[in-house]
């Protein structure tokens, strides 16, 4: 939703709106006012701490203790941090006696809980564990980095990459590929109409902006349809673009993957070793004798008569879906493969040669990656889930779109999430509601891109078993999660008066969703407010969640239509587990995912 000038007529504390372009219609302006819950908590911090309290009554001297004491009640702050918030409501809202004021009163705190900056919904900085192997994180991961639109025409830049880093993204992907002369890399999506950037491009922008958002490794996934010689220039590229910020191991392959807090600021290279390139082509397409073949004729579609086992048959879909994904990593190293290469090579990866459940047996001194489609997943969690959950508590599952996927959509991003898969490979420059939710899942630990995956997925039992997620979960005591929403504002400030009706103010309500597993998915509604820039719904609702662990909070505010499709007024997506009990200013953001300016929502959430 793009951002319109704001053009609205103003006359003695009204908006007007013309009809027909000769009947005037007046609105008169309301001014938000601070909720009933809003003065309890003033008046019962206030006054309990020896302040006045009341209408307007200010919380200074003794008193402004009580503000920070609800602030602390809030948040756990100290009373250090609680008075530096009081001293910036302070130097924000009262320019002429911020030096002579020493509390809040009503209106300073009612204005207090609506920075979002100062009262954030979720805690806004690290707070997890980061010393745990990679495997034990869902690590916030990107599909086809390099794509400006849809997967068969747009262009190929250097510039999504830049996007996604600063987003937080922590895994990028480059499918690598000859350039015309074959002297040079060319990062683009195979046959398709996709215009090609050069590879030291993305390699220049990936160093620049690694860590623009986050301290912790990135992870660089390539597709390789390169040569032995072109590799080899691959790593020289990467060993002196990246100099000391690249990592590697010593030996060849770990026994266990190394934590993030271990690799703050540095890259590492994850894609297949060269010789598997060459196994992998059996049994589907038959191997050439010569190694130095093109790599178009090594890629060309598998004949139905080549193929001659179930397991051949499943892997043969998934290439006519996806022959241009990332995923094929399809084979075009020579065995005189130069071992510069190879070395830079930290995560090793592949897709299944034979039955997924073969390829998910854990080997005790060797962890690696496999990825494997959506629809893969899918058939493989109906059956084997438990296999899914045990290989993903040492080794990473990169979970990838499937090929049909043209326009840059994306799949429902839970089911990966309750089996454990780290990988969830997004289209980030697409759009969209799995799009949001994971937008939402990665706002979790400060939005580093490394979220904790819950304890139960990591456990195991004395007979080896592990959390199966086809069964109810067996829950003790449900909790109860209760959602306040009591009003909105700033629409007015970013959109013209006539962007949602041109003929009377918007007309808004908000649809609340819980996200999660089965059995705690649920929506609820409020009712509409009618011509109305600053609605006030002060409607609660209550969920109870049996993994809130994994529940994320969606919310979504629409404008009633009567004869149209609803307007879009804004979104937003939360993890249940991280939000911050009390009354929150709750930002939203637009279709894309960008924040908006002012738009934002004054919420409440209770945990019971």
């Amino acid at each position: 939703m793009g951002k319109e000038k704001k053009t609205e007529s103003y006359d003695n504390g009204s908006y007007n709106y013309k009809m027909f372009k000769c009947f005037n219609r007046k609105f008169k302006i309301n001014e938000v006012q601070p909720t009933d819950d809003v003065r309890d908590a003033f008046c019962q911090f206030a006054v309990g701490c020896g302040g006045g309290g009341g209408d307007g009554d200010s919380s200074d001297g003794d008193a402004s203790s009580g503000v920070m004491g609800a602030e602390q009640l809030y948040s756990g702050t100290t009373v250090a941090e609680a008075q530096r918030l009081i001293n910036e409501v302070i130097r924000r809202r009262h320019h002429v006696t911020r030096f002579t004021r020493h509390g809040l009163d009503l209106d300073d705190f009612f204005n207090f809980l609506f920075y979002d900056d100062l009262n954030p919904p979720i805690t806004p900085h690290v707070h997890q564990d980061m010393s745990a192997p990679l495997s034990h994180y869902f690590i916030y991961t990107g599909h086809n980095s390099y794509l400006t639109g849809n997967q068969l025409s747009s262009d190929c830049s250097e510039v999504p990459v830049i996007k996604a880093l600063q987003r937080g993204v922590r895994v990028i992907e480059l499918d690598l590929w000859p350039n015309s002369t074959g002297t040079d890399i060319n990062v683009l999506h195979g046959r398709t109409l996709t215009t090609p950037v050069p590879l030291i491009s993305c390699l220049k922008a990936i160093r620049d902006y690694a860590f623009s958002s986050s301290p912790y490794p990135v992870i660089i996934t390539l597709e390789d349809h390169l040569t032995a010689d072109l590799q080899a220039k691959v790593a020289e590229m990467a060993t002196l673009i990246f100099g000391e910020m690249l990592y590697y191991p010593e030996s060849e392959s770990l026994a266990e993957f190394p934590s993030p807090a271990s690799l703050l600021h540095r890259i590492m290279i994850s894609t297949k070793p060269p010789k598997e390139y060459l196994e992998s082509s059996n049994p589907i397409v038959k191997q050439k004798d010569n190694n130095n073949a093109s790599p178009s004729s090594e890629e060309e579609t598998p004949r139905k008569e080549e193929i001659q086992t179930l397991e051949s048959i499943l892997f043969y879909e998934d290439c006519c879906e996806n022959k241009n994904d990332s995923d094929q990593e399809e084979e075009e190293a020579s065995e005189e493969q130069k071992p510069a290469y190879k070395r830079l090579i930290t995560i090793h990866a592949g897709k299944p040669k034979g039955t997924v459940k073969e390829e998910m047996k854990v080997v005790v001194d060797k962890v690696r990656r496999l990825s494997l489609s959506e629809q893969e997943l899918d058939r493989t969690c109906s059956s084997n889930s438990q296999d899914v959950v045990r290989f993903t508590q040492r080794n990473i599952l990169r979970i990838y779109p499937k090929g049909t996927r043209f326009n840059s959509s994306n799949y429902k991003p839970l089911i990966g999430w309750i089996h454990g898969a780290q990988m969830i490979a997004f289209n980030m420059q697409g759009y969209g509601k799995s799009l949001w939710l994971m937008h939402g899942m990665f706002r979790a630990n400060g939005g580093c891109g490394y979220v904790k995956k819950p304890n139960f997925l990591m456990k195991k039992g004395f007979h080896d078993e592990v959390f199966d997620p086809r069964k109810k979960i067996p829950v003790k005591e449900t909790m109860a999660f209760n959602v306040k929403v009591y009003m909105g504002d700033g629409w007015r400030l970013d959109f013209s008066h006539t962007h949602f009706d041109s003929y009377s103010p918007p007309d808004f309500y908000t649809k609340v969703y819980v996200v999660g597993v089965p059995a705690d998915n649920a929506k609820r509604k409020t009712r509409v407010i009618e011509d109305n820039w600053y609605p006030i719904w002060d409607e609660e609702f209550s969920f109870p969640l049996t993994v809130p662990e994994l529940a994320l909070l969606r919310i979504e505010v629409s404008e009633y239509d009567m004869s149209d499709k609803d307007d879009f007024g804004g979104q937003t997506c939360l993890p249940v587990s991280e939000l911050r009990p009390g009354i929150r200013s709750v930002p939203l953001y637009d279709k894309k995912g960008e924040k908006m300016k002012s738009v934002k929502l004054l919420m409440r959430f209770i945990f019971e």
